[in-house]
């Protein structure tokens, strides 16, 4: 199937980081968080990537034009360095299509302009281009199949460290609860879709506002429920935590190598 990832967005709050780049390029270990998640789509057979560009995308261009399989992957220097013999590659059997989808526009007009490479498939893939899993992709894929609805979304459990404050009439504070010790529970991504989902999508409007709102009153949206890893990366104190999975050897969402 293919693999539409939204790489478009601003990424302001992970600008602390003091690096001017595009979100999806922002380093985990030696490659970006966007090659990880590429990779673990990979890893299940889903090789076919459409990139929506926005914010900074020709460097996302240059990046995989100028891609240094040295980084990731082991090989032989000879001749004083003027030939190298890779021993296994990365992203030999990807097909990447890279298209602008507008420096300020939503995900819902991102989806929209990226129809026509999606052509007539029957169901595709796609997934903000920010957040890692080890998410069985397979089993996932054959519940919405099993389903019959148009759409799926991964139904997580918020990692923010905030607190849920329960309260009365006189705003006299009953509890406070940790917001992972509630039922609280978040969009993850990793949408699944039928072609369907365009005759929902309207010019200008939010996929997870108007268009998640008619597929839920026609019940003909899924919210799968997951409480293995997911970790979105929305500040520098989570990519800190995802480089610190990567430095123990204990990052979950590399499900290609054995473990």
């Amino acid at each position: 199937m293919k693999v539409v990832l939204f790489c478009g967005g601003l990424g302001l709050r992970l600008r602390e980081t003091g690096e001017n780049i595009p979100k999806p390029l922002t380093q985990i270990g030696n490659r970006p968080v966007l090659w990880h998640l590429m990779k673990y789509y990979a890893h299940f057979g889903h090789r076919d990537f459409i990139l929506c560009l926005g914010y900074r995308g020709a460097d996302i261009k240059d990046y995989f034009l100028n891609y240094a399989e040295t980084l990731s992957n082991d090989f032989v220097l000879s001749k004083g360095g003027r030939e190298i013999s890779l021993l296994n590659r990365d992203i030999d059997d990807w097909t990447i299509t890279f298209v602008d989808t507008g420096l300020h526009s939503n995900i819902g007009q991102r989806l929209m302009a990226v129809r026509p490479h999606v052509g007539e498939d029957e169901l595709f893939l796609a997934n903000y281009s920010d957040g890692l899993s080890d998410l069985p992709l397979d089993r996932y894929v054959e519940h919405f199949v099993a389903q019959r609805r148009v759409a799926s979304l991964l139904s997580v459990q918020p990692q923010a460290a905030f607190h849920m404050v329960d309260a009365d009439q006189d705003q006299l504070v009953r509890g406070i609860r940790h917001v992972r010790d509630t039922d609280a529970r978040v969009n993850g991504g990793f949408f699944v879709f039928r072609r369907e989902i365009f005759q929902y999508l309207r010019a200008g409007e939010e996929l997870v506002e108007e268009p998640f709102a008619r597929l839920a009153a026609e019940r003909q949206l899924i919210a799968y429920p997951y409480d293995g890893f997911w970790q979105c990366m929305d500040t520098f104190k989570d990519r800190m935590a995802l480089e610190d999975l990567l430095a123990r050897d204990g990052a979950p969402w590399e499900l290609w190598k054995a473990r």
